[in-house]
């Protein structure tokens, strides 16, 4: 019966991005769709909207972006094969994020950590430097 109105109704889109693992908290989830990162059929949406099967999702979660078309719906989250099969990637966002990922290898990978915290002259520095972009 729940999955028969689940159907008719819809899903939250920050539950079903909850489910679909896109997130690791519901929280996440809900603080990304209203910074914007998150569109449904071309459009800004608030984490209380439905989601259907058949809607076109962008997904943006740090550098990877993402397009989905949702294929079920599901506000219980399970196990990341069944995650899976909630929705679909569209090959165009598959080959976008395999030429960012491969960009991202060509520019030498992370930037170098520093070894710890700065000593008193590169805090003079940094401070030299912050005054220099306030004026």
């Amino acid at each position: 019966m729940r999955q028969e109105q689940q159907q008719t109704t819809g899903v939250r889109i920050d539950k079903w991005l909850w489910a679909a693992r896109f997130f690791k908290t519901r929280s996440l989830a809900s603080t990304a769709v209203n910074g914007g990162h998150v569109h449904v059929d071309n459009c800004r949406v608030k984490p209380s909207r439905n989601v259907q099967i058949g809607n076109h999702l962008q997904i943006r979660r740090g550098n990877e972006e993402y397009e989905v078309v949702v294929l079920a719906l599901s506000d219980r989250r399970g196990p990341a094969k069944e995650a899976a099969l909630l929705y679909v990637e569209t090959e165009a966002s598959t080959s976008k994020r395999e030429a960012a990922r491969e960009q991202r290898k060509l520019v030498g990978g992370p930037m170098a950590r520093p070894e710890g915290r700065p000593d008193k002259r590169d805090r003079r520095k940094i401070r030299q430097f912050l005054r220099r972009d306030d004026e």
